[in-house]
């Protein structure tokens, strides 16, 4: 067995320096993996490759697509001024930014220069607009808790003594200071203020200033990070007030500038206020939190896109453009900066899948399936459509080690593929991090702009634990990329199994322990029809690339299909025709793709002209396209589209519900999908079933109240998801244990009505 040393933090390969290692053992034999170019395809937005305060030479070098100007310390951002207040961070302290020349303020403020500097390397700017209410009053040093004016405190800033951290030395709260010892009011008029000067230096979004605003930073913190003037949580109503008129404000000045919020400081965001974090962390009432029950039971995000959705109706204007929430990471050790003990950088491999995996359970405290990225997708798109979904800050640690190359690699491939549309890291890596060559991995392979694609293809491994892969087709030359992340530490030799592509070679760039200072181009490999087989080094991340067209005698693809046209249409099937492509060899295959709004999705493929889509939701309207193949891999353009509405369920009395479990040993997390199928509505609803073993058990359930009694399971419904209108459906469900086996129920009811 080779050992796993390259497990170990950087500082010990370093400190390994001049030994002379063992000779590797032979690969192991790695999980399959297969690319299919014609399924899953969709755009993936350049700004999830994002960063917050990245120096000039690595945006130049990274080809930065966005950067941002965020953090605690812009929330009171004075740009006349040009001083912050670096609040809880450190001690509550306004403190001027460098300026050669102050006397021409606000002309040449750092946030001036970060734009400049954004605009002089191609990066979007985003930019945090204060909402807090609260500005740093002058470009005078002072600071929130002075010690000669409140009294001796637990700590002290070493060059300021007389700024405190607002503590008692016996660690109890000062309150009553004056907000005025450093800041200034001001309301919505400084977001004019400050988008006019933008514009005025450097146009508008549409011409080529800054883009993006934040709402602020990580309100629902305030009365915590800026407590010295905003003392208590911000609650629901005033966050929806504060959004109305800061954002409004934002728009008027600017119609192309687009909005980025709540800018959340994580998971908990989505379903508490500030005021409930507040309010529940000194008295532990989160099972019944106080602002919530006053807005229906509701959480926090689905309200606040509702509200968002309401404003554009009533006004005719979209204020909110993107739902931003942070995370980070809360399993113990993986955020710190350093890559941690073994233990610990398999824990940070393992704890990127709380981005996208429902049957990963979060190693931390919040122990259930977190599904970051689908969780905020499926949320836009229940409570207001056409949003998108950021993630202005994260950061998975290890910025120095390989390990924490590898989870970023792994990171902004989960990006890509699940369709994140902006993301910037807190912060920026120095260019000689290793965590800086993961996004070289994906922005500048090669040193001269080699790029991962643009269009996010089907990319599949039989053990993403072990290989991660992505893939992508890049619009320039057709090419196609794909990234492989070996989280392990053997090398493996995986086949990789290819449909639509057509190359003879593929290149090889890599990033790995044999060389940590830059991504190495490697020996190319052969590549067939069927694909290729290639080994991947312990702890590496590898770059593919497939120049399109390099089979000999056949680089032309066949002509599009012609538009379908639909047949039998049922409830919950299409029967699709279309009249065939030509091609200088010949059409071995159509493929057929539902187009949405992410892009398209490939429902099935058929050797003929004709193909039956099942699967489908009655009575909702459906959009197909076709494209052809030849046996070199070559793909036509897309067919035009055929838009038809599947038949509507003839009217019903009674339910349905769906339970799908996604089990590991001892235990499980189901989800429960209950529908009502008759012609009146359910006010109200009560879910009853029973378990087919004395052996599983329910710990912990979501919107619903979860009871048990012996192998008896009810469910009562929320305030806010009892009322179910004919043919409307809700979800809820729970984490379980089990033992022995772990069968699904069979039998349901609701209301004490058998449901089918």
């Amino acid at each position: 067995m080779r050992p796993t040393t390259a497990l170990l933090p950087v500082v010990l390969a370093t400190a390994l320096g001049g030994l002379a290692l063992p000779a590797p053992a032979l690969a192991a034999a790695g999980p399959s993996l297969a690319v299919d170019t014609t399924a899953t395809r969709h755009q993936i937005s350049p700004y999830i490759y994002g960063m917050n305060f990245a120096d000039q030479a690595l945006a130049r070098d990274l080809r930065l697509p966005v950067h941002r100007y965020g953090g605690n310390a812009t929330t009171r951002y004075n740009f006349r001024a040009d001083t912050t207040n670096r609040a809880s961070d450190w001690y509550f302290e306004n403190i001027p930014n460098d300026n050669p020349s102050p006397e021409d303020l606000p002309e040449g403020s750092e946030s001036d220069r970060f734009v400049q500097e954004n605009k002089a390397t191609g990066a979007a700017t985003v930019m945090t607009m204060p909402m807090l209410g609260w500005i740093a009053k002058d470009r005078s040093r002072a600071c929130g808790f002075s010690v000669a004016k409140y009294g001796p405190q637990e700590s002290t800033d070493t060059w300021a003594p007389d700024c405190g951290n607002g503590k008692k030395p016996d660690g109890s709260l000062i309150t009553g200071n004056d907000p005025e010892d450093t800041s200034v009011a001001v309301g919505p008029e400084y977001a004019t203020d400050f988008v006019n000067h933008l514009k005025a230096r450097f146009g508008a979004a549409a011409d080529g200033g800054v883009q993006f605003y934040n709402l602020d930073n990580e309100p629902d913190l305030w009365h915590s990070t800026h407590r010295d003037v905003r003392p208590t949580g911000l609650g629901y109503d005033e966050l929806r007030d504060r959004t109305y008129e800061y954002a409004a404000a934002i728009k008027a000045a600017d119609p192309g500038a687009k909005t980025l919020g709540p800018v959340g400081w994580g998971l908990n965001s989505i379903f508490y206020s500030g005021l409930d974090q507040d309010t529940c962390s000194r008295t532990g009432c989160w099972s019944n939190p106080p602002d919530k029950a006053a807005h229906g039971g509701q959480d926090l995000g689905p309200w606040y896109l509702d509200r968002m959705r309401e404003y554009e109706q009533q006004h005719g204007t979209r204020i909110l453009d993107y739902f931003d929430v942070h995370l980070y990471p809360q399993q113990s050790g993986v955020l710190g900066e350093a890559a941690g003990d073994a233990n610990t950088q398999a824990l940070r491999l393992r704890s990127t899948r709380q981005l996208w995996d429902p049957t990963y359970v979060d190693e931390s405290w919040i122990n259930s399936p977190v599904r970051f990225i689908p969780r905020l997708r499926e949320l836009v798109d229940q409570h207001y459509p056409g949003t998108k979904v950021a993630m202005t800050e994260y950061n998975w640690g290890g910025f120095g080690s390989l390990n924490g190359a590898l989870a970023q690699a792994d990171v902004l491939g989960i990006f890509g593929r699940e369709g994140l549309d902006l993301a910037t890291l807190w912060t920026a890596p120095t260019a000689d991090q290793p965590v800086a060559n993961a996004f070289r991995i994906y922005r500048n392979y090669d040193g001269k702009g080699g790029a991962f694609g643009e269009t996010s293809v089907q990319a599949t491994s039989a053990d993403q634990g072990k290989l991660a892969v992505y893939a992508a087709e890049r619009s320039a030359d057709k090419a196609l990329t794909l990234v492989v992340v070996n989280k392990t530490g053997d090398d493996l030799t995986s086949p990789v199994a290819l449909t639509g592509a057509s190359a003879s070679t593929a290149q090889v760039y890599r990033y790995s322990g044999a060389d940590l200072s830059g991504v190495v181009r490697e020996a190319d490999l052969p590549v067939t029809a069927g694909g290729l087989t290639a080994t991947f080094p312990a702890n590496s991340i590898t770059h593919l690339v497939l120049p399109r067209g390099t089979t000999p005698g056949d680089t032309q693809a066949p002509t599009a299909p012609g538009k379908p046209t639909a047949g039998t249409i049922t409830g919950d099937s299409v029967a699709l025709t279309w009249t065939p492509s030509t091609d200088n060899t010949a059409v071995t295959g159509y493929d057929v793709h539902r187009v949405d709004t992410t892009g398209t999705v490939k429902v099935g493929s058929a050797t003929g002209t004709t193909y039956t889509v099942t699967g489908l939701t009655p009575d909702t309207p459906y959009t197909f396209v076709v494209t052809a193949r030849d046996a070199a891999g070559n793909v036509s353009a897309a067919s035009p589209g055929l838009t038809v509405r599947t038949a509507p369920t003839a009217p019903t009395v009674g339910c349905t519900v769906g339970y799908t479990a996604n089990s590991w040993p001892g235990g499980f997390t189901a989800t429960v999908t209950i529908k009502n199928t008759g012609t009146t509505a359910i006010d109200g609803w009560k879910l009853g079933f029973d378990f087919p073993t004395t052996g599983q058990k329910v710990s912990q359930g979501w919107s619903a109240t979860w009871k048990q009694t012996g192998t008896s399971v009810t469910a009562d419904s929320m305030s806010w998801n009892g009322k179910l209108a004919p043919g409307a459906s809700t979800s809820t469900g729970f984490n379980g244990t089990w033992s022995g086996t772990n069968p699904t129920p069979t039998a349901f009811t609701l209301n004490g009505q058998r449901c089918g």
